[in-house]
């Protein structure tokens, strides 16, 4: 008589299969939102702000990434121009010589920010 609960108990189980479906979509889901409100925008805005600073040019007004405020005197650049690339600004009465790759924001010549100013 013990047999039978333990057969009906066995027919009343559900497949492995279909108990991993529900946590698997949750998790996905959960990373789909994680990525296109998260990730997605802030490689979005990586990328402008990448394209904005090697598109400087001389009399460009910019902010470096330490706060100092200056305009672009010299650019010193190799064949394709990088993050690394040294920058000559003119601050004052003083010239500084920082990394392409600090550059913060950039002013155009009239006093307006580029698109790529907002960086996290």
């Amino acid at each position: 008589m013990t047999s039978m609960p333990l057969a009906s108990l066995a027919l009343l189980q559900f497949p492995a299969g279909n108990a991993m479906v529900a946590p698997l979509l949750m998790y996905g889901g959960i990373f789909a939102i994680f990525y296109f409100l998260l990730i997605r925008p802030q490689q979005q805005q990586r990328k402008k702000h990448e394209s904005a600073i090697l598109q400087l040019k001389k009399g460009d007004r910019i902010v470096t990434a330490g706060g100092l405020i200056g305009e672009v005197q010299h650019i010193k650049a190799a064949a394709t121009p990088s993050a690394d690339d040294e920058v000559t600004i003119k601050s004052g009465d003083a010239r500084l010589i920082v990394e392409r790759g600090r550059v913060a924001k950039i002013f155009a010549t009239n006093g307006t920010t580029t698109s790529a100013d907002k960086v996290a």
